[in-house]
């Protein structure tokens, strides 16, 4: 009976996540205009990506938007990114080239070339996303700018990725949507803690305020999550989730690949404000030994009140956790929540296990 007991504490603790999460799951979009357009600096840092970049900046370029400039910076690559930003900078004026070259304080640290593109930004907003990302709409920088105001000086965005054939593409759109939907969250219930750098904004005097990225230059990830864990407030920080405003990418085609993605993701976790640790690593916890008791309780007597937990606790995530993936597009992934979060937690864990803090100091 103690096991019980247990395992419906948990199950609350799970369910008092998913009421954190419906303040985004049941937020209504709100359809944002501004009558002053301000203008903005568009801000890519690419290495090695001169396939991707002849394919978006095409993109980036038709932007429905009366004043903004791309500033897209060449990374120390070795291939022909650098020639491909010049042939498109020598027909439009709003390009401006930064060409960043190795040096031994800052080797093949991406920071420090997106340090080099926000000093040449022009325009205090700024707006970030990846080489290898796609704006949904020709609206995306208006809808992202129109979040910006004297007192939101932080706008978070969603980073989408394909929706492709097969169950690693699924797995890697739910994690993506997972996340999403607590950093969303936390920022409506007025705890914001991570963005995503393919789809992020802030204005340069946020970044100039809080010493850039010195608190973490050497930490190879994080110029998005990081930064956004030290500089966003309860008040300053705005969220976009139009879906016309999302950024799109190719996921990972190799679950090889993916997760030492995600390894070098979630080992910047640990420098996160003790707070957010502490409710990160509780809501994992809770997920973890939910599934465990789970498993537990239908080899006692009592099975049958472990089934009545589990199937309350299954209805609160198919009604939250649902309609938030509506509201980011990912509808197909509803119907298999229980089990993509299932497989998610074990590699998670994995993940956790094996992370051994391998210092590396390139970002790509």
């Amino acid at each position: 009976m103690v096991l019980l007991y247990v395992f419906g504490a948990v199950a609350l603790i799970n369910c008092a996540y998913y009421l954190l999460f419906s303040k985004f799951a049941f937020l209504k979009t709100s359809e944002k205009t501004t009558s002053e357009k301000y203008p903005v600096s568009l801000i890519i840092c690419a290495k090695n990506e001169a396939e991707n970049l002849q394919k978006h900046i095409p993109l980036w370029q038709q932007q429905q938007y009366s004043n903004f400039e791309i500033i897209l910076i060449n990374d120390a690559s070795v291939d022909e990114t650098l020639e491909v930003m010049e042939r498109f900078a020598e027909n439009d004026p709003r390009i401006q080239i930064v060409n960043v070259k190795n040096n031994e304080a800052f080797w093949a640290n991406k920071k420090y070339a997106l340090t080099l593109g926000i000093k040449r930004a022009k325009n205090t907003r700024l707006i970030f996303t990846d080489a290898d990302c796609y704006p949904a709409s020709d609206d995306w920088l208006t809808l992202m700018a129109s979040n910006f105001s004297d007192e939101k000086q932080l706008v978070l965005g969603y980073g989408a990725y394909e929706k492709q054939p097969g169950f690693l593409n699924k797995m890697i759109r739910f994690e993506t949507l997972m996340t999403a939907v607590q950093y969303f969250s936390y920022a409506k219930a007025g705890n914001p803690y991570m963005g995503v750098g393919r789809n992020l904004a802030y204005t340069s005097n946020l970044y100039y305020d809080n010493n850039g990225f010195m608190s973490h230059i050497k930490i190879p990830s994080g110029d998005d999550d990081l930064f956004v864990n030290e500089a966003a407030t309860a008040n300053n920080v705005a969220i976009c989730t139009d879906e016309k405003a999302f950024t799109y990418s190719l996921p990972k085609k190799k679950k090889k690949k993916w997760l030492l993605q995600k390894k070098r993701h979630y080992s910047t976790a640990k420098l996160y404000k003790p707070k957010h640790r502490f409710l990160l690593g509780a809501y994992y916890l809770s997920k973890l030994f939910f599934w465990l008791l789970a498993i537990a309780t239908m080899f006692t007597e009592f099975w049958y009140f472990g089934l009545a937990i589990i199937f309350i606790r299954l209805v609160f995530q198919y009604i939250i956790i649902g309609n938030a993936a509506k509201k980011l597009k990912e509808k197909d992934l509803v119907p298999f929540i229980p089990f993509y979060e299932l497989f998610l937690v074990f590699t998670q864990l994995s993940i956790f296990i094996s992370n051994s803090g391998e210092k590396n100091s390139r970002w790509k």
